[in-house]
Formats: structure tokens, C-alpha cells, sequence
């Protein structure tokens, strides 16, 4: 397993150009990205051309749904960087 970074970009109310600088320059640095439904797929324009996309949407994905949305955002980033990645 490669060793690394994670950074959690928060994308904001979904205009992209509410997205800070600092969350668009690691954005365009980023090797895997994992995202849910509430992202504007614009955003992911920003990431480089060989970056993996992955998806940790859930069903009926909604606001109310954050405790299940958390968990699998949580899930995919173990998947992809360890066992270390723990509840936040």
C-alpha cells in the first residue's frame, strides 16, 4: 500500500466557484476522488485526467442521510488507503 495523503474538500452549497483555492489546487494534484451525489460534476473537471473517480453515494442521497453518507465515504477511503481511516 502506498503511503499518502487525504484531503476532505468540502465542496460548499455546489457552485463550483464557492470552491476554495486550496480545494481546487489538491483537487487538480488528486490520484483517487472520492465523492457523493451532492457534488457538482463540474467539479470533477478539476481533476487530473488519470485521477480515479469513485462514486460513495448512497441511496436516496439527502441531507437527512449524512450519519449513512459519513459511513460510506468512510468505507471507500478504507478501501482505497487502509484499515487506518477511522470514524471521524
Amino acid at each position: 500500500m502506498k503511503n499518502g495523503k487525504v484531503y476532505l474538500v468540502g465542496a460548499g452549497p455546489g457552485d463550483p466557484g464557492l470552491l476554495t483555492l486550496r480545494g481546487r489546487e489538491v483537487l487538480g494534484r488528486a490520484e483517487v476522488v472520492v465523492y457523493d451525489a451532492l457534488l457538482s460534476p463540474r467539479l470533477l473537471d478539476y481533476a487530473p485526467a488519470g485521477a480515479t473517480l469513485v462514486s460513495a453515494s448512497i441511496p436516496g442521497d439527502a441531507p437527512e442521510n449524512g450519519p449513512a453518507l459519513v459511513d460510506s465515504v468512510r468505507d471507500q477511503l478504507a478501501g482505497w488507503f487502509g484499515a487506518g481511516v477511522q470514524r471521524w
